[in-house]
């Protein structure tokens, strides 16, 4: 078997190699990921808002994760996200929803799927990019977020197999809404 990749953080700064082009990494990230509106980029920008919060900024994302980030204590943190507005036109705001479909986790080490399907993480952590107006909407602006926590086990007792939960139903089940700097802290009081 072929062992796994090691990556090290990268900086941007790096260039590519062999074309007669003087392009960095960086100019790829802001060519692909640019329109942070779109669902694909709001959700991965969503992971790193919140990984900001318990401290794991400075780490690498790992996609293929049974969940999204881990607190320095282990405890297993999956992050979804959601917005009324989107990068192309709509005729209405956007309904908001969040997948939390049970999944076969993928074990890194062996390459293979886990047998029983399951939600992965301790805890979910929904951000909803809580802006509506096009005009100045900024994904990068804390405070046009919120945040709403709540454990997976309440998500499985009272979800059971339902792949999606709206923002009124989170409120119902009892999901703690902060802001950006109480995250961790409610993550902790919860677990």
């Amino acid at each position: 078997m072929l062992p796994s990749i090691k990556f090290e953080r990268k900086n941007g700064k790096e260039n590519f190699e062999n074309i007669n082009k003087q392009i960095t990494l960086l100019d790829f990230w802001t060519w692909a990921y640019s329109d942070l509106m779109d669902n694909t980029q709001r959700g991965k920008l969503a992971e790193y808002i919140v990984a900001i919060a318990i401290d794991k900024e400075n780490t690498i994302n790992d996609s293929f994760s049974k969940y999204d980030l881990t607190t320095e204590t282990g405890i297993k943190i999956e992050v979804k996200a959601s917005a009324y507005l989107q990068s192309w036109k709509q005729k209405n705001y956007s309904n908001i929803v969040f997948n939390i479909p049970e999944t076969y986790g993928w074990n890194s080490e062996d390459n293979v799927y886990e047998s029983e399907k399951k939600r992965q993480s301790d805890i979910y952590v929904f951000c909803l990019l809580n802006h509506k107006d096009k005009q100045t909407v900024n994904p990068l602006d804390i405070k046009q977020w919120e945040f709403y926590i709540l454990k997976t086990s309440i998500i499985n007792e009272k979800c059971c197999k339902s792949k999606t939960i709206s923002l009124s139903k989170l409120e119902k089940l009892g999901a703690i809404k902060c802001v950006h700097k109480d995250i961790l802290k409610v993550i902790n009081q919860l677990t």
